[in-house]
């Protein structure tokens, strides 16, 4: 627990004045003063973030966690899950949308095993496994507290690492059959919002298997005594509890997952070393929330990507405080959102140092 309390206290405040510098020298560009919205923003952010008003990202990583999650014993998916060490396999040969797409963006995906329930070998695994999927979260909880306190501290460790290799981008990715069901759960207990507008389809599920999916994380918040008791002040006073860091992370191992919890643990650690860090979509937004309310300061380092088909993820992002930049109807997962992102905000990079200002292009203001 010590060593968690160390990384939420090395996370500082982003660098407003620098901010402020950026945001002087976007009003000196040939342009009408904020009319590249959103890429000026991203300017603005990047900026405050590294302490540079032009940062360059010569080396930027999206990390996937993969991870089990035993709560597919109760038949909440379309897949089965034994597609999450298939597929780890595929982005450790290159052959998945978050592959291709980090290849055009100039990217590395490096990839994970946090807890796939499975024995996997590969040159460019990482491998930290902390148990081989997380128990059925709708008979007990998913994980003890030490076991997400590792994985955490197993994501903040792999930024260390990325850092000193010379990375200073990253984004949030992630593969686990199960993990939308889990990530429903942990927004209805840090939220109060109801299972039947946290709940999506996830991988394609019919309506009848959308309903039970609804009442396994009823179960699941029962179970693990999570759900907002009743009316007045008892449900204040959950409400109250659900806005600290050690309520957040009490959800997170009881109803959570490894990979969650390690994307947790990478933005912390992206924080830490005040490096942009790119939130994906739905499950990575759920590791988004609960990063913001163990350290509050992180979010102002996490850049939202787009807004999956989930139909919780409005409600998540606004609860971390984010707005999207794209909207294009995905629900893939895998940081196959946020590595788009990159390309905005290598452009934005590229608008701070390549357009003329007014007075080197001879431009009148008036």
């Amino acid at each position: 627990m010590n060593n968690l309390h160390n990384l939420i206290n090395a996370i500082e405040p982003i660098h407003h004045e620098v901010a402020l510098q950026a945001n002087d020298h976007l009003n000196q560009l040939t342009k009408p003063q904020g009319s590249l919205g959103k890429l000026e923003d991203i300017a603005r952010q990047v900026a405050g973030i590294t302490g540079e008003v032009m940062p360059t990202f010569e080396k930027k990583a999206v990390i996937v966690m993969a991870g089990d999650h035993g709560v597919c014993e109760e038949g909440i998916s379309a897949f089965p899950a034994a597609v999450t060490p298939q597929m780890v396999l595929n982005f450790l040969y290159g052959g998945a949308a978050v592959n291709v797409l980090a290849r055009h963006a100039g990217a590395d995906v490096v990839c994970v095993d946090m807890g796939v329930n499975a024995d996997l070998e590969h040159p460019s695994l990482v491998s930290r496994k902390v148990r081989k999927g997380t128990r059925n979260m709708a008979k007990e909880a998913a994980l003890t507290l030490e076991e997400t306190i590792e994985a955490i501290l197993a994501g903040s460790e792999i930024v260390d690492d990325l850092v000193a290799k010379g990375y200073r981008l990253f984004a949030t990715g992630e593969m686990g059959i199960g993990n939308t069901t889990a990530s429903a759960a942990i927004l209805c207990a840090l939220t109060g919002l109801d299972a039947g507008l946290a709940v999506g389809r996830g991988t394609g599920i019919d309506d009848a298997t959308w309903l039970h999916k609804q009442s396994v994380v009823n179960k699941a918040l029962d179970v693990n005594g999570l759900r907002v008791r009743g009316t007045g002040a008892e449900a204040s006073a959950d409400a109250s509890a659900g806005l600290s860091g050690e309520y957040a992370l009490e959800v997170l191992s009881k109803v959570g997952g490894l990979e969650i919890a390690g994307l947790v643990g990478v933005i912390l650690g992206a924080a830490k070393h005040r490096c942009p860090v790119v939130v994906d979509g739905f499950i990575s937004s759920t590791a988004a929330l609960v990063a913001s309310r163990l350290a509050p300061l992180s979010a102002s380092y996490m850049l939202a990507s787009h807004l999956s088909q989930e139909q919780g993820h409005t409600k998540l992002l606004e609860s971390v405080g984010l707005a999207a930049m794209l909207q294009m109807d995905m629900r893939l997962g895998e940081g196959t959102g946020a590595v788009l992102v990159f390309n905005l905000i290598d452009a934005a990079g590229k608008i701070m140092k390549e357009m003329a200002t007014f007075e080197s292009a001879g431009v009148s203001r008036e």
